[in-house]
């Protein structure tokens, strides 16, 4: 099982609210940095980002996740978060709401392999692929 795990410039907490709300995920875990034991207490001015993420989607996937100290941030390049989705109208409905206030790559549309097939980079920062296989893979 593989399951990605994302690094955020001190938006972990409100990119995972919004990925709960957009894609009907469940967070299971929201860990700050104060959350930790006093031998590893955070760096000040730290103490409200997250150390670690948890979400489960409904498809069984997880995503995981935390804010990286800006001195080991590095703007996500060479992936995309790959999510499918059966029903195109569906997934027309995720990749836009995953494109809202970020970048569309690719507009969502019928290709000759997919029902529906979009790119984008979300308002977060992270590039995301919505595809609609044109058969079930």
């Amino acid at each position: 099982m593989l399951n990605p795990y994302l690094f955020y410039q001190d938006t972990c907490e409100a990119a995972f609210n919004y990925y709960a709300k957009v894609l009907g995920g469940k967070i299971d875990a929201m860990m700050r940095s104060s959350d930790a034991p006093p031998d590893m207490a955070a760096a000040p001015g730290r103490e409200k980002t997250i150390m670690h993420a948890r979400m489960s989607l409904p498809d069984g996937s997880v995503l995981m996740a935390s804010d990286a100290p800006s001195e080991h941030f590095h703007k996500p390049q060479g992936f995309s978060i790959s999510l499918t989705v059966a029903d195109p109208a569906e997934g027309e409905r995720k990749f836009n709401a995953l494109a809202d206030g970020g970048n569309v790559t690719m507009p969502f549309s019928k290709t000759f392999w997919a029902k529906g097939f979009g790119m984008c980079v979300d308002k977060f920062g992270i590039p995301w692929m919505v595809n609609c296989p044109a058969e079930e893979m």
